[in-house]
């Protein structure tokens, strides 16, 4: 039985970036001889276990064969006389099909280790087109490590357009799909994943209503400006809308329709095609009231803040951003026991919805009385 360490661990350690997860290969044993040193199966598909101690997964060598459509159209073989090199020839990428064993040695078979150094995503081999959810890996690959310098090679977009074209991507699951496009969104370069999605005529069925409106260069100088003091999750949602900006909002809910988008992304898109904000806009107390309001800002913080980071990449300048997060944060600072006891001075008594709607007058007010006290406004 030999083990070798594969997959993404071996690339990622080439490429002196942090190993998160390791993935090894077993060659040469059994499901019954890894049962019996204690690793527990998980796979249903085929045969990966568990490190009793780590926890880490270990699959046993295998090879695919395509017999269905889709991306779970296969027969797996899995047995001791697998070879390492077979397994991996099914792998995706040549920078994903490099091995190394347990004394340190680098296998690689399919020269993962020169288009590395080429900085070159390439399919391993032309059982590429057998897998449609390749294209999205490959483009959310290249979004991952375009700060690397990372490009698609032609002779792999030609296959990945081969699939497009055979019609096979609607064969996909919608979480797939979407599980591709938000790893996406975790990038700082998330518009190079629309980019190879253009270039590999990869829109239909999925991204179909962003086809002919979204605007890819504009969108990554609209990435730089995003603020990144936000959680990883808020600031791939924000990377989305500004995806979606362009569509109407009808247009948007077809596609999160189709794509089951999560509902914190629905949201804060919701809430932009709300304020419809653009660089031109006017600012005044009242529409930063109400632009709080459609916003659902009072209630959903977090979501409102994201909102102000939106409009600084859609072109606000950042001491304007902060000077309406510090009126938003003050208009919060209002109490209903400030509000109440400011009406009992006047000898009123508030009950029920007038507490609240006492409570926004108060905020609007704020606003009001402190915008031309900010840095920033005009």
């Amino acid at each position: 039985m030999e083990i070798y360490l594969v997959g993404g661990a071996v690339r990622d350690a080439l490429l002196n970036k942090p190993v998160h997860e390791r993935d090894f290969v077993v060659v040469g044993s059994t499901v019954e001889d890894m049962l019996k040193r204690g690793f527990r199966q998980v796979g249903k598909d085929f045969p990966v276990f568990l490190h009793p101690q780590t926890g880490e997964e270990y699959a046993l060598a295998r090879t695919e064969r395509k017999t269905a459509k889709g991306y779970t159209g296969f027969t797996v073989y899995a047995a001791p006389d697998v070879t390492l090199e077979a397994d991996l020839q099914r792998r995706d990428l040549t920078i994903n099909a490099i091995a190394q064993s347990e004394t340190g040695e680098l296998i690689d078979p399919y020269g993962g280790l020169d288009d590395i150094q080429a900085r070159q995503l390439r399919h391993v081999s032309s059982a590429f087109v057998e897998d449609p959810l390749r294209v999205l890996r490959v483009a959310r690959f290249a979004a991952r490590f375009a700060g690397d310098g990372f490009m698609v090679a032609p002779e792999t977009l030609d296959l990945m357009r081969t699939i497009s074209a055979s019609g096979e991507l609607a064969e996909l699951a919608a979480e797939r799909v979407w599980r591709e496009t938000e790893k996406a969104l975790y990038t700082n370069h998330a518009h190079v994943f629309w980019q190879v999605i253009a270039d590999a005529q990869a829109w239909s069925p999925w991204f179909l209503p962003l086809a002919n409106k979204l605007d890819i260069s504009l969108l990554g100088e609209q990435l730089k400006r995003l603020p990144h003091h936000f959680k990883a999750e808020e600031l791939a949602q924000m990377r989305w809308v500004l995806t979606c900006l362009t569509l109407t909002p009808e247009e948007h809910e077809q596609l999160a329709f189709a794509l089951k988008l999560p509902n914190t992304y629905a949201k804060l898109a919701h809430s932009a095609f709300q304020t419809g904000y653009s660089a031109t806009h006017e600012l005044s107390p009242q529409w930063l009231f109400n632009a709080i309001g459609k916003a659902d800002g009072w209630r959903r913080k977090t979501q409102f803040m994201q909102l102000v980071g939106l409009w600084q990449a859609l072109g606000m300048a950042a001491n304007t951003a902060q000077a309406l997060l510090t009126l938003y944060q003050q208009a919060l600072m209002v109490s209903a026991q400030e509000v109440i006891a400011n009406a009992a001075k006047r000898q009123q008594k508030l009950a029920g919805p007038a507490i609240g709607e006492a409570i926004r007058q108060q905020q609007q007010r704020v606003i009001e009385a402190n915008w031309h006290d900010i840095d920033g406004i005009k």
